[in-house]
């Protein structure tokens, strides 16, 4: 009976111990350092296959798919969805081969300190001198209200930073009511100050009258396009060309083409342009790489696409061989991935030349920053109605190209505006491939 008893107790350990593969953050972009779990598309005990997406990751650019290339069973999911920053390589689930008992996966001793975070709490009271110097305005306003100590409360904040809505949870679930020592002068003021307003405070919890802001923690994403632009704008030495359009044309074209039942926009001309016009000028279509000029051969196009998470530049691809219905299928497909958030690394990874179109905000003019690698970025503003020398009523649209003066010279630039422009003014050109009355290709 004893033997029989030592072997069940090892039978059961056995089935405690199923080694499981460990599922990692990935990286998904190539300036990804963290991510945040958005959804898990698969469930613990969900069987997996090779392409199946485990979950949606939100990365520097944007929410992206995570897709597996193994076969079994998710056993255990050990990060949590919208849990922030996980550093690329973290451990987030756990599978196990098709057959093996799941509920039984055994998970590495190193996991176990990344669930609780118990550590910070306790980490708390040491910062807590130094912390009150980075407290903002409105922290420190609600803690002076209500004599709170930042230590009394957790804080969920990038790097242990106490946030308003901190502040405003430890005062609601404390059901606490504010003290004022201003309004009474005796020193039992407080308290009847704190019963006066007995029914206010609700209220000014949420809308947080008289504060005229609220906090709200950067995004992964937004830091990094903050980091980016603000790196290529102090690295990168951007030189300008204006030039400006006369689209009369073009906009009869696109009425013809709408009645014959193609819908394009102007911007789908625009691409189309300067595809073209980069095959004329092929010095402009370069990448700056490690103080070293590439010339691709390929002519991919992003586009500036606003989100609610940023700014994101899905690329149209191979956008010289394209048709206008094509490229504005393209674009409208992408424009809709990257809204809600379902952009493919893919699809937004690369590009030889960004176009970024704000005439639809009803913006006239403006420069843009340079997308590295990349060496140019065409500006393009909003069409308006002005008088020509003739004192006849004549649509312009300007446009504005950024260049990197380390690899395209003035004369380039130059060129490669010209040729946009012939374009715009005489769609026709593009129409029958960017082939009338353009100048010489200069020496490459």
């Amino acid at each position: 009976m004893c033997l029989s008893f030592v072997t069940s107790i090892n039978t059961d350990f056995m089935l405690l111990a199923v080694a499981g593969q460990e599922v990692k953050m990935p990286s998904l972009s190539p300036t990804m350092s963290e991510g945040t779990i958005v959804k898990w598309l698969k469930n613990e005990g969900d069987s997996v296959s090779p392409g199946d997406v485990l979950c949606d990751i939100q990365t520097d650019k944007a929410v992206v798919s995570f897709e597996t290339e193994e076969e079994g069973v998710l056993a255990k999911i050990l990060v949590q969805e919208d849990v922030k920053d996980v550093k690329v390589g973290t451990l987030i689930a756990l599978m196990v081969s098709p057959g093996e008992d799941w509920k039984n996966v055994e998970i590495p001793s190193a996991t176990a300190p990344s669930p609780p975070s118990a550590p910070r709490a306790t980490a708390k009271p040491t910062v807590a001198a130094p912390q009150s110097e980075s407290l903002g305005p409105a922290v420190r306003t609600l803690l002076e209200q209500y004599h709170l100590q930042s230590s009394q409360i957790t804080a969920t904040g990038r790097k242990g930073k106490l946030l308003k809505g901190d502040v405003l949870k430890y005062i609601t679930d404390n059901k606490l009511k504010p003290k004022i020592p201003k309004e009474v002068p005796p020193p039992s003021a407080p308290k009847a100050a704190a019963r006066t307003p007995a029914k206010p405070p609700k209220p000014s919890v949420p809308k947080q009258v008289g504060d005229g802001y609220i906090d709200t923690e950067v995004t992964s994403m937004r830091r990094t396009i903050a980091k980016r632009l603000t790196e290529s704008k102090t690295t990168i030495p951007h030189a300008y060309g204006v030039t400006d359009c006369t689209i009369d044309k073009l906009i009869v074209l696109r009425k013809q083409l709408k009645e014959d039942g193609i819908k394009v926009s102007v911007n789908d001309f625009v691409i189309k342009a300067v595809a073209l016009a980069l095959q004329q000028c092929p010095q402009v279509n370069a990448l700056y790489k490690g103080e070293e000029v590439t010339y691709p051969v390929d002519i991919d196009i992003s586009v500036a696409v606003a989100t609610d998470a940023g700014l994101v530049t899905p690329i149209v691809k191979a956008a010289d061989a394209k048709g206008l219905e094509e490229i504005s299928a393209a674009i409208q497909d992408l424009a809709k991935k990257a809204r809600d958030g379902k952009l493919q690394p893919h699809e937004f990874q690369g590009g030889t030349f960004t176009v970024s179109n704000l005439g639809m905000y009803g913006v006239d003019e403006f420069s843009a920053i340079i997308n590295p690698p990349q060496c140019g970025i065409l500006a393009v503003g909003g069409s308006r109605t002005v008088l020509d020398d003739d004192r006849n009523p004549v649509t312009k649209m300007k446009i504005t190209l950024s260049y990197d003066g380390r690899a395209i010279d003035e004369e380039v630039a130059s060129e490669f505006l010209d040729v946009v422009r012939e374009m715009l003014e005489d769609p026709s050109v593009m129409l029958l491939g960017g082939q009338r009355g353009l100048r010489e290709k200069i020496g490459f």
